[in-house]
């Protein structure tokens, strides 16, 4: 098995992260996950995560209340959804901070 997981800093201050971790097999993707997370405080936040934890591709947008948002990618492989999931993050990151913090003060 082919694991693989590194850090991505997308922030000058290195408050904000891109969590990749995958393992391919033969050849082919088995698993993955691509995590936002965010420094606040004293610890590391997910806010937006895509993962093929429950057998299937799929986006948790997570919630400062603990709550979660499930959006499924039914006819997309897994490949194709870690590609798009890494994309989001790279150029979406700030949208999904400043909406977390938002919902967070509410």
């Amino acid at each position: 098995m082919g694991d693989k997981e590194f850090l991505v800093y997308l922030s000058p201050e290195c408050e904000d992260c891109l969590r990749h971790l995958h393992t391919m097999r033969r050849g082919r993707l088995v698993r993955f996950c691509i995590q936002y997370e965010a420094w606040g405080g004293d610890k590391w936040t997910p806010i937006v995560r895509y993962d093929t934890a429950h057998g299937r591709p799929h986006r948790d947008l997570l919630h400062p209340d603990g709550t979660e948002t499930k959006e499924e990618f039914l006819g997309y492989s897994a490949a194709d959804v870690m590609m798009f999931g890494e994309r989001d993050i790279r150029s979406n990151w700030r949208r999904y901070r400043e909406a977390y913090e938002k919902e967070a003060r509410s």
